[in-house]
């Protein structure tokens, strides 16, 4: 590992964030930590996924050592498509699909960067200097500094060239390279940072940046880049991909729930670097977390952490609050036993609705606990349910049933009115009155 002077990229080495950064980079942060730097946001999608949080903390961790974040969504680059990393071109959106994208990121993203004090994120949107750019003047201000020898020998061209590449996407380069000198006018931006299937676009901007502010001499230093790895799972996909598709930022894409769970879940070996990547947790706490995780795996304490850590900083804390109380109530809390479901309130009840089987509660005077397990399907036959019962294979609200004639009336609903049945360890169904 490179030893570096600036904290920035001292800290960024030490999580394992760098892959690619320019020389002199170091030197500019050890002169002054203050410095501009942006990460652009593709708006193909109406939200961000779990993939694009590395870049999110990668500006938070900028601003906390004294550097100005700058969060640029792409309105005008999106009507086109940025062709590095993928291996057909994609379709390209309508503007009004476009417009609601960038602005249902936008939103996002102001939820998650800090915009106060003197070094407060911005948010832009480079549509406002692509939207009324000429043509002509484009290709005789900007278009003449870069040759096509340069532009074909960037790996997102050439692994595209022998599939065929249009000239659409081709061009993509260069409308990000101007991003990067627009913000630098604008804005003072001395820095990109972008995952490392970026960099040839990054060092595209620094060489356009050089021909047209600086001198043309080579090794002349107006503009840096630094790219991180890409989050890669165990299988070398995309961090952020499940059976049932990315796990996305939007509510209305992946609940609050999922999205916690999906973090519960991931392996230990991958733990570290996403404690690392993934929260502003300093490396000695998640030094210490590890420490203590691996005294006793089976507790989950670093996937917990984890899992609050990230779903806080998209959700906020209540949100977090509420599905880890209904997934400790699912599947047992840090000390292994389930959290009572008398505790949950009607949101956090029609969160575990959302997530479990639900039948309706039988609602005769004379129903017994027979006609609850054989409502929640745990049986297929009374004799089948009463022994269930009897072997002591049913709860209901948390709590050992043994009574197999005991009334349906005898068990407390919960805040909304339900019953929550399990068989086992972790077959649960909800019982919902009508």
């Amino acid at each position: 590992m490179a030893s570096h002077r600036s904290t920035l990229l001292a800290d960024f080495a030490q999580r394992g964030l760098i892959h690619e950064v320019s020389a002199g980079l170091d030197e500019r942060l050890v002169a002054s930590p203050s410095i501009a730097a942006y990460i652009g946001f593709d708006p193909s999608a109406d939200s961000l996924h779990v993939g694009h949080l590395m870049g999110v903390l990668a500006l938070r961790r900028l601003q906390l050592h004294g550097g100005r974040p700058i969060a640029l969504v792409g309105g005008g680059t999106g009507m086109i498509g940025d062709p590095s990393g993928r291996s057909a071109e994609r379709n390209l959106l309508d503007r009004a699909t476009l417009d609601a994208n960038r602005a249902s990121i936008g939103g996002q993203l102001g939820r998650l960067l800090d915009f106060s004090g003197a070094s407060g994120a911005l948010l832009l949107d480079n549509l406002e200097w692509l939207g009324g750019l000429g043509m002509i003047d484009f290709l005789r201000d900007t278009g003449k500094h870069l040759t096509v020898s340069y532009m074909l020998a960037k790996d997102s061209v050439k692994s595209r060239l022998e599939g065929g590449l249009s000239f659409t996407e081709f061009s993509y380069m260069l409308l990000q390279s101007y991003d990067f000198l627009m913000l630098r006018k604008l804005h003072g931006v001395e820095l990109q940072m972008g995952g490392s299937d970026q960099w040839g676009n990054i060092t595209a901007g620094s060489e356009l940046i050089r021909r047209v502010d600086g001198d043309g001499r080579e090794g002349s230093q107006l503009a840096f880049g630094l790219c991180y790895p890409l989050l890669l799972a165990k299988s070398g996909e995309k961090f952020g991909k499940t059976a049932e598709g990315a796990v996305w930022l939007s509510t209305e894409r992946t609940s609050t729930f999922a999205f916690r769970q999906f973090f519960m879940d991931q392996p230990d070996e991958g733990l570290e670097g996403l404690l690392q990547r993934l929260t502003l947790d300093s490396t000695e706490a998640i030094s210490e977390l590890l420490a203590d995780h691996a005294k006793n795996p089976g507790a989950r304490n670093g996937q917990r952490r984890l899992a609050t850590a990230v779903t806080t900083l998209v959700h906020g804390e209540n949100e977090e609050l509420r599905v880890r109380a209904v997934a400790e109530t699912l599947f047992g809390g840090p000390d292994g036993r389930g959290s009572d479901p008398r505790a949950l309130d009607a949101a956090g009840l029609a969160t575990l609705a959302a997530e479990i089987p639900t039948a309706p509660l039988p609602s005769g005077a004379d129903a017994t606990l027979l006609d609850l397990v054989s409502a929640a399907g745990f049986a297929t036959s009374k004799s089948e349910a009463r022994r269930l019962v009897e072997q002591g294979g049913i709860s209901v609200n948390g709590e050992a049933a043994g009574d197999p004639v005991a009334s349906a009336s005898s068990f407390a609903r919960l805040a909304d009115g339900s019953l929550l049945l399990r068989k086992g360890r972790r077959d649960y169904r909800m019982l919902r009155a009508g």
